[in-house]
């Protein structure tokens, strides 16, 4: 969606998902101009004009990846003007590596009073090709900066980018709209600027971390999912986890997974890591399999540094975990049993969703403003399944899922 900046044109997004956070995002580009009409899971921009370049404080602060257009809108006007996306529940995620790569390319910088506030000097507006090295491989630096590559003069490579499939979606998409992006996947990205990019019709891929919760939600109650549509290659270091902690994943079709459960889980390490490291973001629904599994686990966090904060809701079902530093030990139970718990962050709120489950009892599961923002209706789509799981609202109302942004519901009863 931020990408649509750069388009001179209509852009149509399919497979989009209904995500609190793509609401969001959404009302960001309308506050600079662009037209949106969405139907089902289909978004179409008409980006020909952005009328600001400023960018609503109250809107950037609420989602932090709003912040990484402001690449695509320095390029095409010359100027832009982005409040600072604020804190992070999981730990800090500081924006110097897009400021420094924005630099490199020819853009005065300044932060004042909380906004960053950019500009090109000279040569009409553009920004000019560099070579940027980035100290960490920083998914969002990597995109912000290959967007602004895009409409820059001359070559622009980015060394030690971020090597995850939605960057190279992304790349993708902006190679459909005429950019020249090569080697998006790799550690090394170059970018040739072009004049100007024209409309598209993309597809994006589907989501590797929902897929993979679904995966361990089978893992978790030993059943059997066939799971539609997936790029298992997208999936190889879940994959390789569940295999070793004793699941069986069949390849039905090239877009298609089985899950077949075992008996027995078996206690396995993980240590997070970069793409194509094991995920970060799956860390905290591979804790709540590991609850169950035989043995002792370890986990240890090396991407963000306040990220086991869900052990402790963990525990209260009756997991035993201890933290130490960014290392969890996982000692795993017969079984959980079911008790109120607040989901602290996105893939949290997912992991006890997975626990609550497998628990004997009812569990509630509180924080869905966290759970809507990263999972498309994923209550309906384990009832789908035969779980029995319910939305209350706090009156304990049953209610469907808000798909449209509005304030959800309290929690989910599992």
């Amino acid at each position: 969606m931020a990408g649509t900046f750069l388009c001179s044109g209509d852009c149509r997004i399919r497979n989009v998902p209904l995500l609190a956070d793509v609401n969001r995002m959404g009302q960001v580009l309308s506050a600079l101009g662009l037209r949106l009409n969405r139907e089902g899971d289909i978004l179409d921009v008409d980006a020909r004009e952005i009328t600001t370049s400023k960018a609503p404080y109250e809107l950037v602060t609420q989602l932090r990846a709003s912040f990484f257009a402001i690449g695509p809108i320095l390029a095409r006007l010359g100027v832009a003007q982005m409040p600072l996306p604020g804190g992070c529940a999981i730990g800090a995620r500081p924006v110097d590596l897009h400021v420094r790569g924005l630099q490199s390319m020819g853009a005065e910088v300044q932060i004042e009073h909380g906004i960053c506030n950019a500009h090109v000097p000279g040569n009409n507006g553009r920004l000019s090709g560099a070579k940027i090295y980035l100290d960490t491989p920083s998914v969002g630096a990597t995109e912000t900066l290959m967007m602004a590559a895009t409409l820059a003069d001359g070559e622009t490579i980015i060394d030690n980018a971020a090597r995850e499939p939605e960057v190279v979606d992304l790349a993708n998409f902006c190679n459909s709209m005429g950019a020249k992006i090569k080697g998006a996947g790799t550690s090394t990205i170059t970018i040739v600027g072009v004049p100007k990019l024209h409309s598209t019709d993309y597809t994006i891929i589907p989501d590797r971390i929902e897929a993979g919760t679904l995966l361990i939600a089978g893992a978790i109650t030993r059943s059997e999912i066939l799971l539609s549509p997936v790029v298992p290659d997208h999936l190889i270091p879940v994959i390789a986890k569940l295999q070793e902690i004793g699941v069986s994943i069949i390849e039905e079709a090239p877009d298609c997974l089985r899950i077949l459960p075992a008996k027995t889980l078996k206690a396995i390490n993980i240590d997070t890591l970069p793409h194509p490291g094991f995920p970060t973001d799956m860390q905290a629904p591979f804790m709540a399999l590991l609850t169950v599994a035989e043995g002792d686990s370890i986990i240890n966090e090396s991407v963000f540094e306040n990220r086991l904060r869900h052990a402790a809701e963990l525990n209260r079902l009756g997991a035993d975990i201890r933290v130490k530093g960014n290392t969890a030990f996982v000692r795993g139970v017969p079984m959980l049993s079911g008790a109120p718990v607040i989901g602290t962050d996105l893939r949290a709120s997912a992991a006890l969703v997975i626990a609550g489950l497998a628990a004997t009892g009812t569990t509630t599961v509180q924080g869905l403003n966290h759970l809507d923002r990263g999972y498309d209706r994923l209550d309906m789509k384990l009832q789908q399944l035969g779980a029995k799981i319910i939305r209350v609202s706090e009156a304990s109302k049953n209610v469907d899922l808000l798909a449209n942004g509005t304030n959800p519901p309290a929690s989910v009863s599992i």
